[in-house]
């Protein structure tokens, strides 16, 4: 079915005259791309040519049946724009789907990875449209994560392309370069910020790495590989996307992590996707949501991942509780998360996306809980803890710290210690791209506010609004 009409589209013309597909040959690609996702389509060479000559716009998704078609023949991905039929602006449903089957979940995923990509390097570059600016709904999670405990992991997903599209055959090698992209990225990200310039490159692998390697041939192993490491490559743009501020980007990407890491059979990666999106829910004030999201990562991993992984689990389910003010049900989480981790040992089969966690990172979210619950006392020690052992190459979390250690000296009347470590935590701050960074700081002046007549904090206030003004 045709639903606009926009004059000739020669962009879709110049590209048919490139790939030398016929008209009946474009209709005939796009019928067979839509079957495989469960559509019935009747194209044929009068629709192209409808499409082309008079610049009518089929529904979606076949706009992006036709990319994926031509893009087949080319052997490269080809954007909406490239044929005339990219939406001016991205539709609310963007990312929010969980599709049941496999086909549709690769659609979904590579639609939003090439509606990012764009608006990164449209106009403005770098935000989201004022189309979807402010949408988060933590409600949104709820078909998603329901889905998931249904069904966390999915039966084959061994993919073959037919013979005329020349489908490349994917291997493990393929996949282990995106996870070696992906442990890359993470180590950027904590250096310098979910908004160092090097981020776009997650997204910019994904669309142009990623996507053509779940749209060419696997085999169930190979596939599930590829999947695991295209999840948390969308994890992590998520990830970004959350520590820039941008939450309603950051659902999206979780959303469709949480899928991908269903096709992978992965379920810990499920388990960490739902650990992302607790921490997103309880730094939006949905504290009971975040504690669902957690539990629901920690059930359906009982048994199957490690102990360090588990233990993360549980001091993500403690910062929920501390958030909704249950100081007993935060202790337990508390307790639960250092048991495990001390039942944890160097030999263990860890995953390598947890490597970022041992006892300083407990210790340090340790605070934030007791910090959200008002014990100061608590925070100081666990602060101190935290800052105590090495944090190389984890440049924010370092500064987030120093930030919660400056509020926990300023509440016990410790101007000096307050001040100092306010001092050291703006000069991070300074030196990374990190909007919840800036938050933090916004929120350490406003403890401060009590002491604004001391130069000292004089000082350092107007260090802080330098670097909030020039981040």
């Amino acid at each position: 079915m045709t639903v606009s009409s926009r004059g000739p589209n020669d962009r879709l013309g110049a590209l048919l005259a490139l790939a030398q597909i016929s008209n009946a040959g474009l209709a005939r690609r796009v019928n067979d791309l839509g079957a495989q996702r469960g559509l019935t389509l009747r194209y044929d060479k009068t629709s192209v040519a409808r499409w082309v000559t008079k610049g009518m716009v089929p529904q979606r998704p076949v706009p992006h049946l036709i990319a994926t078609a031509l893009g087949n023949k080319l052997g490269r991905p080809v954007p909406l724009e490239e044929i005339g039929l990219a939406d001016s602006h991205p539709t609310p449903e963007l990312g929010l789907e969980f599709p049941r089957e496999v086909p549709e979940a690769v659609r979904s995923a590579t639609e939003l990875w090439r509606v990012d990509l764009d608006l990164r390097r449209g106009p403005g570059g770098g935000r989201w449209s004022d189309s979807l600016a402010g949408t988060f709904s933590v409600a949104a999670y709820a078909t998603p994560v329901s889905r998931w405990l249904i069904t966390p992991a999915d039966g084959s997903v061994a993919r073959e392309t037919a013979p005329d599209l020349s489908g490349y055959r994917v291997g493990h090698a393929d996949a282990a370069k995106l996870r070696e992209a992906a442990q890359e990225a993470r180590r950027w990200d904590s250096k310098y910020g979910g908004g160092d310039w090097r981020s776009s490159m997650v997204p910019e692998c994904l669309r142009v790495e990623a996507a053509p390697l779940l749209l060419a041939s696997y085999s169930d192993a190979v596939g599930r590989a590829l999947f695991g490491a295209t999840a948390e490559l969308t994890r992590l743009a998520g990830w970004m996307a959350f520590d820039t501020g941008q939450h309603e980007a950051a659902q999206r990407y979780y959303i469709q992590a949480l899928r991908l890491a269903r096709a992978a059979g992965d379920v810990p990666l499920g388990g960490y996707v739902l650990a992302s999106m607790s921490l997103q829910a309880s730094y939006r004030s949905f504290p009971d949501e975040a504690v669902d999201l957690a539990q629901a990562a920690l059930e359906r991993n009982r048994g199957l991942a490690t102990a360090r992984t588990m233990s993360f689990f549980h001091l993500v389910e403690a910062r929920a509780h501390a958030k909704a003010g249950n100081a007993p049900a935060c202790g337990s989480a508390l307790s639960a998360a250092e048991a495990a981790l001390d039942r944890a040992r160097p030999g263990d089969p860890d995953p390598t996306w947890i490597d970022f966690y041992a006892y300083d990172r407990l210790a340090a979210d340790a605070a934030e809980c007791f910090r959200d619950l008002g014990v100061p006392s608590k925070v100081r020690q666990f602060t101190r803890e935290a800052l105590a052992r090495p944090t190389e190459g984890f440049v924010r979390s370092h500064g987030l710290r120093l930030i919660v250690s400056a509020m926990a000296e300023a509440e016990a009347g410790d101007l000096d210690a307050a001040v100092a470590a306010g001092e050291r935590a703006v000069e991070v701050a300074g030196r990374i791209s990190s909007h919840r960074s800036r938050e933090y700081v916004v929120e350490l002046l406003r403890r401060l506010e009590p002491y604004q007549n001391e130069q000292r904090v004089k000082e350092l206030t107007e260090r802080a609004r330098v670097v909030l003004t020039t981040g």
